[in-house]
């Protein structure tokens, strides 16, 4: 008996779903970081995105115009998405960047549309979702790519315009992950429609989770499809298949809603029983039956490569923005929060983490931008940049503290922070995404021979033992160069390679070549130890795709720190903890890997192969941290860069800190001076800033106009760090009346009222 037998008699079968999904997609520069080799040249290759004259007149009129119409905490505090902005989205094409030109859209680019995305998301997460489903999978996407003719002269322009407003629906109460099995199904039969008997689908399904459902007007959906009269040939399972029906149809149910966080964007159900469907419903018709899940995994890298990873960078840029200013502006014990350790710690992971997730944003966006559709490297960018938005925003509430967690107009992180679980749970929650499709995918499609093999092991060709062997021939040949590589770079650090220009970024690129060397020969063993078992055993697997990913991240930040940054000075330290921390984590990944492997002798092989005998990996040292931290403060090039999505409008909350953060910058070398004159000639009684300035003006160490310089700043000061204020009845109190000592408690409630009013 063969090997190639053997292997087919243990090795579980593909269903069609799965291998639809590892069939879908493109292979891109994740394939080298797989193979041991990070191809840098490729890298630096790849043509900078940029925004084209028509993009930058869009983010610069109705996107800024959009961001000073919205007002998030009486969104959130609403029931609805006010009419007037859902009402400008459609006429301003909000939901057609993806839609071309030819059918009325805007046809922007990837980098162009997670730009406005992540800018919308800073302002406003029930928003940004919004404008993202019809610019992700959804009916739009669909269309455009598998329609008919007919479909898509009769769609896309309303969609483009807002006439029509699409929804999608695949999850239901039965199946969320696992699309193969949704119960959702559609007879095949003969049924009435305008007023003739026609061949269609008799469609009952029940679906939840479903974004603009309730206000949608034109319903996409998936559900298989069964044949038992055998009317369409000898089938009867003719597999998941996609339609769009109007709402208007007879049957369609829509408009009930969830409450997902007290996010107000739209989202709920879709029913309908026995819906009879002509089958020109059917995207790109007939034809298209039993397509409908290639069909959606081949679209997916809109929402898991653009819009879910904007929303994890919106996240971050936002939470970056108001701590590092508010870690400036705070001051306990005479010195600002931001030069205390404990603040430091936390707000240097902000700073490297933003700087980050904007190199991965950029990066991603390129390879889209090219046409690719790269499956494991949108896989990456949905989790990672999705689960350090996360992170991000954690420690920006423990920094802001009481600050973070007082609702209101001025706040700048709880609306975030109730919108986190959202994205890391849609479009293929975080933890499938991680345990089974970075590696799950990655494997068979970035391994120059796995596919090929795993084809023939369950071919039925005469010749495929004989294919089988020779596949399997180089298989062995790559598997021992990969070993011979990895016992290289991890004995021999002298001949680790870098093609970098920059002193600074060689180190770094040389440590991603070899944590990318070892990866390789712990992924060939795993397969050839494991085989199968590898596909349940998650707990391995998803380290060796967390490997993957962060080498991929870690080349996004030289890319970025190499071709982007406008300040390399500035950015040097926000550019070495971002590699520090990549290498960090992709380090402890293959420790936990190989310190868990079941098989004792491979085990030993691995910690021979990759130099790994012991737990410990290096760290972020202190210094790095205390000097990222401080700079972190500072108002520059690189902060401007890392921000550059957080529009701020006047008088919110943004705004107020901005203020405050830039008139103290201005004022400090008058600060300083404040400072050595009261610790030379303290003032006692203290009371307030503004009286020891007075005393001091009296006392001719500073001048009229110096005076007025900080107390413009002490005035601003003090509106950055309060909280907002409600009335017993949980009306807001605005600042102008909350900060009015001259009104009495009946004026103020007068004015407060007629404010609400």
């Amino acid at each position: 008996m063969s090997i190639r037998t053997n292997l087919k008699k243990v090795l579980p079968p593909i269903s069609i779903t799965e291998q639809e999904a590892l069939d879908a997609g493109d292979v891109w520069i994740e394939s080298s970081i797989y193979q041991g080799k990070p191809d840098m040249a490729a890298l630096r290759a790849l043509p900078q995105a940029k925004l084209s004259a028509q993009e930058q007149a869009f983010i610069d009129g109705p996107v800024k115009t959009l961001l000073e119409m919205i007002d998030d905490f009486e969104l959130q505090n609403g029931e609805h998405i006010p009419e007037d902005i859902l009402s400008f989205l459609g006429k301003q094409k909000f939901f057609s960047m993806i839609i071309p030109k030819k059918f009325g859209g805007l046809e922007f680019s990837p980098y162009a549309n997670s730009t406005i995305v992540t800018m919308i998301a800073t302002k406003s997460g029930a928003i940004a979702v919004t404008v993202m489903v019809p610019n992700s999978l959804g009916p739009g996407e669909l269309l455009m790519h598998y329609g008919t003719e007919a479909q898509q002269n009769h769609w896309l322009p309303s969609l483009a315009i807002g006439d029509d407003i699409p929804c999608f629906a695949l999850t239901g109460p039965e199946a969320g992950s696992d699309a193969g099995s949704i119960p959702d199904a559609g007879i095949v039969t003969k049924g009435m429609h305008k007023g003739e008997e026609v061949l269609g689908l008799n469609v009952t399904w029940d679906k939840r989770y479903i974004t603009l459902a309730p206000i949608a007007t034109v319903l996409g959906l998936a559900f298989k499809v069964f044949d038992p009269e055998h009317l369409l040939g000898d089938k009867l399972e003719l597999g998941i298949t996609c339609a769009l029906l109007p709402k208007s149809h007879p049957g369609v149910e829509l408009g009930n809603r969830h409450d997902p966080m007290g996010v107000r964007f739209y989202n709920g159900t879709t029913r309908g029983k026995d819906v009879f469907i002509p089958m020109d419903f059917i995207i790109g018709g007939q034809k298209n039956i039993g397509k409908g899940w290639q069909m959606l995994v081949s679209c997916l890298g809109a929402g898991r490569g653009i819009s879910l990873p904007a929303m994890g960078v919106a996240t971050a840029q936002s939470a970056f923005k108001s701590t590092s200013e508010y870690s400036f502006i705070r001051e306990q014990f005479g010195v600002p929060v931001g030069r205390f350790e404990g603040i430091q710690e936390k707000l240097a992971d902000i700073a490297g983490k933003t700087f980050l997730l904007e190199s991965m944003r950029v990066l991603t966006t390129e390879g889209l931008g090219e046409g690719l559709t790269p499956a494991v490297v949108t896989a990456i960018a949905k989790y990672h940049m999705t689960e350090l938005g996360r992170d991000v925003l954690n420690q920006a509430m423990d920094v802001q503290a009481g600050k973070a967690i007082q609702r209101g107009p001025q706040n700048t992180l709880a609306n975030g922070y109730s919108a986190l679980p959202i994205a890391i749970t849609v479009e293929g929650a975080n933890i499938l995404t991680r345990n089974l499709m970075i590696f799950g995918q990655g494997a068979m499609r970035c391994h120059p021979h796995l596919k090929e093999m795993v084809d023939l092991i369950h071919s039925s060709d005469s010749n495929a033992d004989a294919e089988f062997n020779k596949v399997l021939g180089k298989t062995v040949k790559f598997s021992a160069k990969n070993a011979f590589r990895s016992l290289g770079n991890s004995y021999m650090p002298f001949i680790r390679k870098s093609e970098s220009v920059y002193p600074e970024v060689v180190k770094y690129e040389k440590r991603l070549n070899a944590l990318s060397a070892k990866l390789a020969p712990l992924a060939d063993f795993s397969l050839l130890v494991l085989g199968g078992e590898l596909k349940k055993s998650e707990l391995l697997s998803a380290r060796l795709g967390d490997v993957i990913s962060y080498v991929y991240a870690g080349m996004a930040a030289i890319r970025f720190y190499e071709q982007r940054v406008e300040n390399r000075q500035e950015a040097l330290p926000y550019f070495q903890y971002a590699m520090e921390w990549s290498l960090q984590q992709g380090e402890k990944a293959i420790v936990n890997f190989v310190n868990n492997f079941p098989n004792v002798a491979t085990k030993v092989l691995m910690r021979v192969l990759t130099n790994t005998y012991s737990s410990s990996v290096r760290g972020i040292s202190d210094d790095l941290v205390r000097e990222l931290s401080t700079v972190s403060m500072n108002d520059s090039s690189i902060k401007k860069q890392l921000t550059h999505a957080v529009h701020v409008v006047k008088g919110d909350g943004n705004y107020i800190n901005e203020q405050a953060f830039k008139a103290k910058h201005a004022a400090m070398p008058l600060l300083s001076r404040v400072q050595k004159a009261l610790r030379k000639a303290p003032i006692v009684p203290f009371l307030s800033f503004e009286n020891a300035v007075n005393q001091l003006l009296a006392k001719g160490e500073v001048s009229e106009a110096e005076r007025i310089i900080l107390l413009e700043y002490n005035e601003k000061r003090k509106l950055s760090v309060r909280v907002d204020e409600f009335t017993f009845d949980m009306d807001v109190i605005p600042a102008e009346i909350r900060d009015d000592f001259t009104l009495d408690g009946e004026q103020k409630e007068a004015d407060i009222k007629a404010n609400a009013a």
